[in-house]
């Protein structure tokens, strides 16, 4: 018997791609046509967003406890939200959550310990790279992170909440990520962390200037090994 995964989404885009991919790489794992019980809650951002801009982190946590409940009434073991930015109102929440909880971050900071990154840079919502969520999990492997300036910390900001979320996707923001990739890169990150949901869906590792780091899909590959853990 395999668990059941709830995803709390934030943005339809992110939410889309992370039960896409436990969809898509769940057969190699438990065969044709195959994948975990799924069962996913997603409140409209247009709740969310006044919280996040005043940084009100326990109104957020509020939210996502109800979804919470909703994915736990139906069945599921345990949770996990598609959004980086979301996961600052985790302190306030987990104490209270019906069920367990994957942390993104974790997921991101495994994968950069295990491939021997030292330093990774950040590419995220202002609210992402300014806050908390990668600092504890990354210094837990004594991985070191840089952050974009803060121009292009607002620049990125507006790239996903104007374009990214409401899936637009322009070539020049594309090359404007690769520009930043390329800072961090000069400043001595040998890596950088896809940290909001959607940039991997503009961000190409084909051309990026650095090895990226898909906090999505890393998350989704985190839960679909919980969920077929013995």
């Amino acid at each position: 018997m395999t668990k059941h995964i709830g995803i709390v989404a934030g943005s339809s885009e992110g939410a889309a791609l992370c039960y896409r991919t436990i969809c898509l790489e769940a057969p190699a794992i438990m065969g044709e046509h195959n994948h975990p019980e799924i069962t996913m809650n997603s409140m409209p951002m247009a709740q969310h967003m006044p919280h996040i801009v005043a940084k009100d982190w326990a109104a957020v946590a509020e939210l996502l406890l109800a979804s919470a409940h909703k994915v736990a009434q139906a069945g599921a073991d345990f949770a996990i939200c598609p959004d980086n930015t979301y996961h600052q109102a985790l302190p306030y929440l987990l104490p209270r959550s019906p069920i367990a909880w994957l942390h993104i971050a974790d997921a991101v900071a495994e994968e950069a310990k295990r491939l021997g990154y030292a330093r990774l840079g950040i590419l995220g919502t202002k609210y992402l790279t300014e806050g908390p969520v990668y600092r504890m999990p990354l210094e837990r492997y004594g991985i070191e992170r840089e952050l974009p300036d803060q121009a292009d910390r607002e620049k990125i900001n507006e790239i996903i909440f104007k374009e990214l979320v409401n899936g637009i996707f322009p070539e020049s923001s594309r090359l404007y990520l690769n520009d930043v990739a390329s800072k961090l890169k000069e400043r001595g990150c040998d890596a950088v962390v896809l940290g909001c949901t959607e940039l991997p869906l503009i961000v190409r590792p084909d051309d990026c200037p650095l090895p990226s780091l898909d906090s999505t899909r890393l998350l989704a590959r985190a839960a679909l090994r919980k969920a077929v853990e013995e």
